[in-house]
Parts: C-alpha cells; structure tokens; sequence
C-alpha cells in the first residue's frame, strides 16, 4: 500500500539527536521537517549537515507536523511535551518520560485529554538479542530469575540524572515487560557527591519470579548483559554483541542410573540497528497503526519502581 509520507520534527540534536537523525535518514516515506535545539548555533550546523530547517519558532512551525521526537535532556521533557500537544498527536519521547514520577502522572493525564500517542523510547526492547530471549523465554513453563547487568564508564556525558534513571530504568522497564508487575523490592547502592552511581535491585514480580539488576557508571567497563535462570533452561545474553545462547538440560540415558547434561545451543539474532527498528514504529504510530509499544503508563510506572529503589538507596545512606 503507498503510504504517504509522514512529516516529523525532532527537537534537541545532541548525541541521541544526531542518533536519530542518522536513521530517520535512512527511512523511507519520511519527511523531517526540522530540527530545534536551545542552542541555535550548534542547531543551524547540525540542520545543514543533513540539508535541514532549523527552527527559530517552534509553535509556528509545528503546524502540519504528523509526529515530534523529543530528545532533549531528561529535565526538559515535560515542557516540551507541554508545548507540543496542542499541535501534534503523536509524540516520541527519549526514555525516561521525565524527571520524576508526578510529572510522569501529568503527562498521562494529558495524553488521556488529548488523546495523545506517546511512545517512550526504551531502546531495548527493539534490540534484537532481547527480542530472540524472549521468544526462547516463551517455550519454558517458569522463569525463576533474570539477572541484568548494565554499565558504563566513568563519563561526564549524563549529570542531570542519577545511574537508576540514566541505566537502570532500561532494564527495569525490561524486567517487567517480561516478569510482570512488581510485588517486593530490596535495592542498595554507592552514592558519590549526592548521586547514586552504582545500583542493585532485587525485585519480585507478582508471577514469583526474580529480577535482579545491577547499573553502575564507575566501572570501567561497558557491560549490557542479560542471564535468565529458567526451570528446564539457563539463557545467556549479550546485548553488545548480540549473542544468545541457551542451554538446555538433557537426559543422556533413561537407565537406572540417569546421568544428565547440558546441551549448548547458539541463537540467531539478527543485525537490524535498535533505534531503527523502533522508529520505523514510531511511523508506523503516525499512520494510525496499531503497533505494541512503550507508552506513558509504561513510562511513569517505570519511573515508579526507579523512585521506590533511590528512596531505599538513599535512606541507607543518610
């Protein structure tokens, strides 16, 4: 079917800005109409690199715009949400929703007035090594736990957010995509100059099973990894190099005397970038499609059990 195409506007062209404007070139029936940024400088030499409107007036030139990607700093997403709906139904916004939960809240109550499409960006979700864990998730009978693993070196890049909301938040949004809702949480950390910079939690999901996850932003190391302890198998997932493998326990012999084994079995995963993957729905959302993607509710109630983990962390450390 021709579709026709969609007109966006992307709003910041930071790192993560720039990120989509590199796929948003790369898409068909596409039209990015322009690009804003506070700093009109940087935004008027990033806008001719791609051949770009800058905007110099935001509400004018949200007339007629089909869908707005929001990928200003996490502080900001609120205003910009606010500003925007009046003009745009649909809107992408960088995870997390925004900086706190009763923000969050507004934003819900927004979109619900307006009848907004808001799809958060949890990046995750489209990575193709978590998409293979969870059709191979879908074939046992229980999960019993998820351990996450998710960190970064020491960088001055993040500094309005703590580690639970730069990192952890996609994994927890991950945790109950795949466990369900959240019954128990126990959590500690490390905090440096008011920020708490290295993480875990322990949450129990209302299912029974267990996620534990850890995010750190002083190891010097990049890890994104994701182990899943099953009742008939063990899942063991790298979403950097997009590596799955299952074992699976087998019986080498019905005898008497039953010695059992471990059977090793290599994924495949495809190569499609994430990000991509996730804007192609974003169009797709435009168009009026119905498509299964993060959403405000799955935004705030993220941001929900992030609040209830820095709460714990912090009030250990008083």
């Amino acid at each position: 079917m021709n579709r026709p195409p969609v007109n966006i506007a992307l709003l910041g062209v930071g790192n993560m800005g720039r990120n989509h404007l590199r796929n948003l070139d790369m898409l068909k029936r596409v039209n990015l109409s322009f690009v804003y940024d506070i700093n009109r400088s940087f935004c008027e030499e990033v806008a001719a690199l791609y051949d770009l409107k800058c905007s110099d007036d935001l509400e004018r030139d949200l007339q007629g715009i089909d869908g707005v990607i929001i990928a200003t700093p996490t502080s900001t997403h609120y205003d910009y949400i606010e500003r925007v709906a009046p003009y745009v139904k649909n809107i992408f916004v960088e995870k997390p929703l925004t900086e706190d939960v009763e923000s969050a809240r507004k934003i819900c109550k927004l979109a619900k007035e307006k009848e907004l499409n808001i799809q958060v960006g949890f990046i995750e979700r489209y990575n193709p090594a978590v998409e293979a864990l969870k059709k191979v998730i879908q074939n046992t009978d229980h999960v019993v736990n998820i351990d996450f693993t998710r960190t970064n070196k020491v960088s001055s890049r993040i500094t309005d957010v703590d580690v639970v909301i730069d990192l952890m938040i996609h994994d927890i949004d991950l945790a109950m995509n795949i466990n369900g809702n959240v019954e128990e949480i126990s959590a500690h950390g490390y905090i440096k100059n008011g920020m708490i910079e290295y993480a875990r939690a322990i949450i129990t999901h209302e299912n029974g099973s267990f996620s534990n996850i850890v995010a750190s932003r002083i190891t010097e190391k990049r890890m994104r990894h994701i182990s899943a302890t099953c009742e008939d198998m063990y899942i063991d997932c790298n979403l950097l190099s997009k590596e799955v493998i299952v074992n699976r326990q087998t019986l080498e012999q019905y005898l008497d005397d039953v010695s059992i084994s471990s059977r090793e079995e290599t994924i495949t995963v495809g190569l499609q970038e994430a990000l991509l993957s996730e804007l192609m729905d974003f169009q797709k959302l435009c168009w009026g499609d119905p498509v299964d993607v993060a959403n405000e509710i799955d935004g705030t109630v993220a941001l929900e059990v992030a609040g209830r983990i820095q709460k714990i962390i912090m009030e250990q450390n008083r």
